[in-house]
């Protein structure tokens, strides 16, 4: 018996049927990155996979550095590589089902699309029953500590400081940093201008992006805390697969936290808990992943912090996750895009009631935002300008 002889019912949704890609450029609000990256534009794709029953489910992917092709060029590859395994599927179906990939045909689909549909998928199946995903993953309470996360390496003194005021006047009561300059000097400046913008009671994280040697992120945690910096976790301090690496720095914190496991795969995040050596796990990406992720930890007993995803789709995992107690928020003006985002409020996360995920893209950014040729940005304007000059630090 095929999927399409079983018995009907309200609960059951339809068969994908078919699938449209949107492309958006366009300058971001603020110049983000970290000590070895700069990023000045936003890269966005959006998927709506449409069942045959009419729902719609939304996915988004992203190129960070470089322009996405065109949508008929991302529409070509995605018909050809996506399509295939998708069509005619169950939504449900497609999200518990267990592929073991072998030889050539182990391979990931490009431009994030795996992601996207990941997200597609899940907001497909909550919707076929009529719960908000959280819901449907298990969650009990459909909010989450948030910290604010600035991104912020490459801002001047002045606007970092003017960002994380702006963050603690909104109610937010952590707050993560980039550091790693190459003069500590620096990283303490940017320690004392945070402690002066938010108070000395504050969570601090400080984020490395893989910047340091074991031994120096040994050497600059002892800065930080003899200059009289207390930091609640230090996150990515060296190279991800350097797990004795990783594991000497753990034991070095002696009241501080190790987060790190945000570019390891699950294989990966699995061989990081087996070499003890991360306090805090964090987990982000898809949907499906995340979910193992956090399965994983809580039988070691380790704690999960959800890092940045499209739209903050991942507020729901993190409410389904009794071990995750914090979602990094980083005010990023990819949001212009959709009807309704995730609301922030009093330093929390609150997830969408709504059925399903509860992101869709606007009709205003169909009209206005969309870019379906390849180099094509936005002529709209859709930012403000910004409360004070983006000039560049001079380090």
């Amino acid at each position: 018996m095929s999927h399409n002889d079983l018995p009907s019912s309200r609960s059951q949704t339809g068969t994908i049927h078919e699938a449209r890609l949107l492309r958006f450029s366009f300058p971001r609000d603020r110049v983000i990155g970290d000590s070895q990256v700069r990023i000045e534009k936003a890269n966005i794709g959006v998927l709506e996979l449409t069942t045959s029953d009419g729902l719609v489910g939304t996915g988004f992917f992203f190129d960070l550095f470089y322009g996405l092709p065109s949508e008929r060029e991302l529409t070509r590859i995605f018909e050809d590589q996506a399509m295939p395994g998708l069509k005619g599927e169950i939504p449900a179906v497609l999200i518990n089902r267990i592929l073991r990939p072998r030889g050539g045909n182990r391979r990931m689909l490009p431009y994030g699309f795996a992601e996207a549909i990941d997200q597609a998928l899940w907001d497909l199946h909550a919707q076929s029953l009529g719960l908000p995903l959280w819901r449907l993953l298990g969650g009990k309470e459909g909010r989450v500590r948030a910290y604010a996360s600035g991104l912020d390496y490459h801002l001047s003194d002045s606007h970092y400081s003017h960002f994380f005021a702006q963050a603690k006047a909104k109610g937010y009561e952590a707050f993560k940093i980039k550091v790693g300059h190459r003069d500590v000097a620096w990283d303490l400046n940017r320690l004392s201008l945070l402690r002066d913008a938010v108070g000395p009671e504050a969570l601090i994280m400080v984020d490395s992006n893989e910047a340091w040697t074991p031994k120096e992120a040994i050497r600059r945690i002892n800065a930080y805390q003899d200059a009289g910096f207390p930091i609640y976790w230090l996150e990515d301090p060296c190279l991800r697969e350097d797990f004795e690496g990783l594991r000497q720095v753990g034991e070095a914190l002696h009241y501080t936290h190790l987060n790190t496991g945000e570019y390891l795969d699950l294989a990966g995040k699995r061989a990081l808990i087996a070499a003890r050596a991360v306090d805090i796990l964090n987990v982000h990406g898809k949907i499906s992943d995340s979910l193992r992720a956090g399965w994983l930890a809580a039988e070691h007993g380790l704690e999960v912090s959800l890092g940045n995803t499209s739209m903050e789709i991942g507020v729901h995992v993190a409410c389904a996750l009794p071990e995750c107690h914090w979602l990094e928020y980083s005010f990023q003006n990819t949001t212009i895009l959709v009807e309704e985002t995730v609301r922030i409020e009093g330093g929390y996360a609150y997830a969408p009631d709504r059925p399903g995920h509860g992101i869709r893209l606007s009709d205003r950014a169909r009209a206005e935002f969309r870019c379906p040729e390849a180099g094509q940005e936005t002529a709209a304007r859709i930012l403000p300008a910004p409360p004070i000059p983006l000039e560049m630090s001079a380090a």
